[in-house]
Order: C-alpha cells, then structure tokens, then sequence
C-alpha cells in the first residue's frame, strides 16, 4: 500500500530535503523516525523535490510504502511526537499505488519574503534588504517568465537535470506587512533557480539593470549573467498540486 505524508518544517537547520552524506536532513530525520515507528528498517521516503539547505516548507509531501493498513490518526500523532519541533507531519493518506510524490506532481509553488527593517521575529524566514525596491518595475520583468522555458541562467551548472525547460505559470511580487513576497508557480524548478531570479529581480529594483536586460539574460543561457542567488532563509515552498482527486 501506499501512503502520502504531508508535511511542514522549518529548514534553517537542515541541509535541505534530501539525505547527505555527513549532514542532517529533513528526509534522513523523518526516515530514522519512521524506520523506529513502523519497526521497518527497509523504510524509506520519496520526496516531491529537493529544497535547498536553508530552505523551508509549509507545504510538501513524501510517499512510503507499507505492507499493511495504517491507523493514520494514531501514526500522525505518534510521528510527531517523535519528531523534532521544526518538522510537522500534516496528515497520512492513502492513495493510489502509482501516484509518485515527484513525478505525480503537476505544479510547485514558492515564496520568498523579503524584508526592510531588522525584525527579529521573522529573521530565520525573511531576507533583509536595506533599501527599498521598485516592485512595479520588477512585477514588469516578471512577464518575461512567462516567454520562456529554458532558465539555465538561473541554474546552478553541473547539476544531473536531464533538461533546463520549466513552465512558469505564475510570478509576481506583493507588498506584505514587512516588506515584500515573491510568489511563483512552475511545473518544475531548477536548482536554485528562484533564488537567482529573486537576486537577478532586486537589481532590477535597484535600477541597476532595466526589465529588458532580464529578458536579455534568460535568452544568454548564462548563469554568469544573472545576479547572486538570495540568501535561503527567506524561500519556503508553499504548494504542491497533483492532479485532480488523486488526494
């Protein structure tokens, strides 16, 4: 059988999602716990991607299969209490035996939040930035999103990606209570490719560079072109869609 875990956790300590050789991880956290609660030392977990070290997720999902039915309320409850305070398991369900939690996906959504004036409440899930940004000249670029596929400008190099192509099908930016938020939706994400937008984004709202050199740099394919990457602690992952009445 089975079975979806959704999850939340706080990455600031984690070297990501996926387990690392001499580091911890949030999969290798909740794959030791999971091996003790089942009593199963075969147990193991599928991600539905890798987020980045540093990275957080108030939204993701991880398959395992079990040999037996699961008292899922009893299993929630026990998990987490197992479980270290900056990770959370959501709910378990059951579904059906070829829903994948990467492959299945359809869409991902992140957040990155970003913030003007020193807070230390929100210090481990914003970035602080010390000056004010254009977010109507940034919103503009955003459109150039939606024109391409291929975002190998704002990929980490060598990486074991079989393509660059992504569909972004939203990308934007808001004013919040502290600053500002980045919401963008893709079928895909490369490594670190919201991170070195955001930072490519924020020159734009520097007026260092105009909307068009962003157009400019995604056409490059040249990730020497594009900005720095943002620091991780201001990106969660907020979403993950699979299709219709699979959950």
């Amino acid at each position: 059988m089975r079975y979806f875990i959704e999850l939340a956790y706080d990455g600031t300590r984690y070297h990501g999602w996926q387990i690392q050789p001499n580091a911890i991880s949030v999969q290798q956290v909740l794959t030791d716990v999971g091996s003790n609660y089942f009593n199963n030392s075969d147990f193991s977990l599928t991600g539905c991607g890798r987020t980045d070290t540093g990275v957080h997720a108030e939204e993701f999902y991880a398959h395992f299969d079990y040999a037996t039915a699961i008292d899922i309320p009893k299993a929630v409850h026990n998990l987490n209490n197992m479980l270290p305070k900056d990770i959370a398991i959501k709910t378990i369900c059951k579904v059906d035996d070829l829903l994948h939690a990467r492959f299945s996906a359809i869409s991902r959504t992140y957040k990155y939040h970003l913030h003007y004036q020193k807070n230390p409440f929100i210090r481990w899930q914003s970035y602080r930035h010390y000056r004010k940004l254009d977010i109507d000249k940034m919103n503009a670029a955003c459109g150039f999103l939606f024109n391409h596929r291929d975002f190998t400008s704002f990929s980490k190099v060598n990486t074991e990606a079989h393509t660059n192509d992504c569909v972004i099908t939203q990308a934007r930016w808001e004013h919040s209570e502290t600053g500002i938020v980045f919401t963008i939706q893709a079928n895909r994400f490369l490594r670190n490719m919201v991170r070195a937008i955001v930072g490519t984004m924020i020159e734009i709202g520097e007026g260092k560079i105009e909307q068009e050199d962003f157009n400019e740099i995604i056409n490059s394919k040249d990730r020497g072109k594009a900005g720095k990457s943002v620091p991780a602690n201001g990106l969660s992952l907020v979403a993950v869609k699979y299709p219709n009445n699979t959950l």
